[in-house]
């Protein structure tokens, strides 16, 4: 997804981000703030996905909001 058009629609889908991943705060999803990279990175130290697992469940959710 366009980083312009995830940012734009963060606020609509960070509801559906925390129902998937229930772990994640509200403040870390502010950090956050749509950003591909440091999504990816937050998935990885939370859940304890390598790097490759994290980038293809966040492309697997993403893709549902294209």
């Amino acid at each position: 997804m366009n980083p312009d058009i995830l940012k734009g629609k963060w606020n609509e889908i960070k509801g559906a981000i925390k129902t998937k991943w229930g772990d994640l705060t509200d403040d870390e999803l502010m950090q956050v703030e749509g950003q591909q990279d440091k999504f990816v990175g937050l998935l990885q130290k939370k859940y304890g996905y390598s790097k490759d697992k994290a980038e293809k469940e966040y492309n697997d959710f993403m893709r549902s909001y294209e």
